[in-house]
């Protein structure tokens, strides 16, 4: 509701004619998928990918309907010459998979787009990772996954890995299988293909 009055604010303060970005707003289409499978929702995503949409957000957590699942929205520019994309989603309790699981997916040109923890009926707690492919870049990539229940210590790994050539992609704290509660942090950099 603050955020909605700010808006209106501005657009009286500035005048009808000179806040140009909110003048012709581009239309955006958005899908909500929903689901307690990490396959189906990668089998959805890359359906709607084929449409023209392109993965936008992500969390994972208890909803009214569905119980645990996790949640992804996906958006579009309807007319838009966008490129295409193809997602991945990787899901584990394991720290050691996960980190094969994200270089194999980079090698193969997957860069991060987002990660949550999420419930599943199979496998527990689980870190999700999504990673999306675009049809014209060509880019590979390397990832580091740093995991660590003190916040002190993952300082310390995030430096080490930054002095490295690695950027920060996403954060998670949670309790899973990975060790207890812990931080989960995930780092990538761009690879020359081999």
């Amino acid at each position: 509701m603050l955020m909605m009055i700010c808006a209106l604010s501005l657009c009286l303060l500035t005048g009808s004619g000179s806040v140009t970005a909110f003048a012709n707003p581009l239309p955006v289409d958005y899908k909500l998928l929903a689901t307690n499978k990490t396959s189906t929702m990668e089998k959805e995503m890359n359906q709607l990918a084929a449409e023209g949409f392109q993965f936008a957000g992500t969390m994972g957590g208890e909803t009214a309907g569905g119980g645990n699942e996790i949640v992804v929205i996906m958006s579009r520019q309807p007319g838009a010459n966008a490129e295409r994309f193809q997602y991945k989603l990787l899901a584990t309790n394991k720290t050691s998979t996960m980190s094969k699981e994200l270089n194999a997916a980079g090698g193969n040109g997957f860069c991060y787009v987002g990660q949550t923890i999420y419930d599943s009926a199979f496998g527990g707690r689980e870190v999700v990772v999504i990673l999306e492919r675009s049809d014209r870049l060509k880019t590979t990539y390397e990832y580091r996954l740093q995991a660590t229940s003190r916040t002190s210590t993952m300082e310390k790994e995030l430096n080490v890995a930054g002095r490295d050539g690695f950027q920060f992609c996403g954060i998670t704290v949670a309790e899973t299988s990975f060790g207890g509660k812990e931080v989960v942090s995930i780092l990538r950099r761009a690879v020359e293909p081999k």
